[in-house]
């Protein structure tokens, strides 16, 4: 497992995410100044530069659910608000549409590129704000720095680590399966055709050489596909051709976008085993939380500004039948966290969650549990 993956994992769900809510602000027809400030309260929020320093640390990356509570809280930055069925929905889209550009980098690094086109997606919409256009940039070199000079085995430790926290996911979403780029199974396809990876010759031949190194035979053979060469390597720099068009906005055309979990029953029971089994990393993940939480600056609306109730469905009777036939098993349960006992080692975290409180979500009692790992265990 790399402890570099975490920084990547964020910034490309958070990438997607930012993508499905534009188009639902666009769909739905939210006023222009109200959809801006969703989406510039949203990114102000994630590119916060203690919440980036905190990303950064390297660091084990943690369940689906720990992610999953930062995610709620991060859609929630705003005066935005999405149910249980729109939050679980979006956060298939999010997952799904990563783990397939994970699946089709053509090399390992290129999970670098895809990062860097969600970036740019995103400075797209918040040109006109300048402060948090800047907050993006700081992250852009920060990547940079950070992954620039990483060797190719890192990269590929880094690929590994996603797919492993991808592997059970098989969720069927409506774009990938009228595109054919995925199965009624749930899982994607992997083309035979196209670029290949930057550096490598296109497959179809063998080369055999001496003991002195010399090549001495060749032999060609068919490889089935309709490969091409890579025209040029992508950039990254802080602008660039990226030239690699995974991690860039797929909803730009509107299209309505649909989930189905009806036949994910293998995953069922990886999922059940993840919210029933002791984690032994339950300590961590609420201590990650705390730290992670505690760099984020969550504006409260200010004024009279009303807020407005965004739906991930068509219509209010899909979303609530939704909600009504998602099985348990894939509901995910957002980690609240209480600390009161011990006021030394628990007030950063009562602080930070008090900041996140969302006022429509049920408390947990607040009377027990002295350490985190007992409330880890009272969820």
């Amino acid at each position: 497992m790399s402890v570099r993956t975490l920084p990547l994992l964020f910034l490309n769900l958070g990438g997607e995410m930012l993508y499905i809510l534009d188009q639902r602000l666009r769909a739905q027809n939210i006023p222009g100044d109200k959809a801006r400030k969703v989406l510039n309260d949203i990114i102000s929020t994630m590119f916060n530069r203690k919440f980036m320093e905190e990303l950064f640390k390297p660091q084990e990356l943690y369940s689906k659910k720990a992610l999953r509570t930062v995610y709620d809280r991060l859609a929630h930055a705003s005066i935005m608000r999405l149910n249980q069925a729109s939050m679980d929905k979006l956060y298939d889209l999010m997952t799904m549409a990563f783990k397939y550009q994970v699946l089709l980098c053509p090399r390992p690094k290129d999970v670098l590129l895809v990062t860097f086109n969600h970036l740019d997606a995103i400075k797209g919409f918040i040109q006109d704000s300048p402060s948090i256009l800047n907050q993006v940039e700081e992250t852009s070199r920060l990547l940079t720095e950070v992954y620039g000079s990483l060797p190719a085995g890192e990269f590929q430790l880094i690929r590994q680590t996603l797919l492993i926290f991808f592997q059970d996911l098989h969720i069927r979403v409506s774009i990938f399966l009228k595109d054919k780029v995925q199965n009624s199974n749930g899982r994607f396809v992997l083309p035979v055709s196209g670029p290949v990876p930057w550096g490598t010759e296109v497959p179809g031949l063998i080369r055999m050489f001496n003991r002195k190194g010399q090549e001495v035979k060749t032999v060609e053979f068919s490889h089935g596909g309709n490969y091409v060469t890579a025209p040029k390597e992508g950039s990254f720099e802080l602008y660039g051709d990226r030239v690699l068009k995974l991690g860039t906005n797929m909803y730009s055309v509107n299209r309505p976008v649909e989930t189905h979990t009806s036949g994910a029953s293998k995953n069922l029971a990886s999922r059940t085993e993840e919210n029933i089994a002791p984690n032994p990393l339950a300590k961590e993940e609420l201590n990650f939380l705390a730290r992670l939480m505690g760099g984020m600056e969550i504006k409260k609306p200010s004024g009279p500004e009303p807020g407005f109730r965004l739906n991930l469905f068509t219509t209010d009777e899909e979303e609530e039948q939704a909600a009504l036939t998602r099985p348990e098993e894939l509901s995910y349960e957002v980690i609240n966290i209480q600390a009161t006992q011990d006021q030394q080692r628990n007030q950063e975290l009562t602080r930070i969650m008090g900041e996140f409180e969302i006022t429509d979500q049920p408390r947990w009692s607040a009377n027990k549990g002295d350490d985190l790992l007992a409330m880890m265990d009272e969820l």
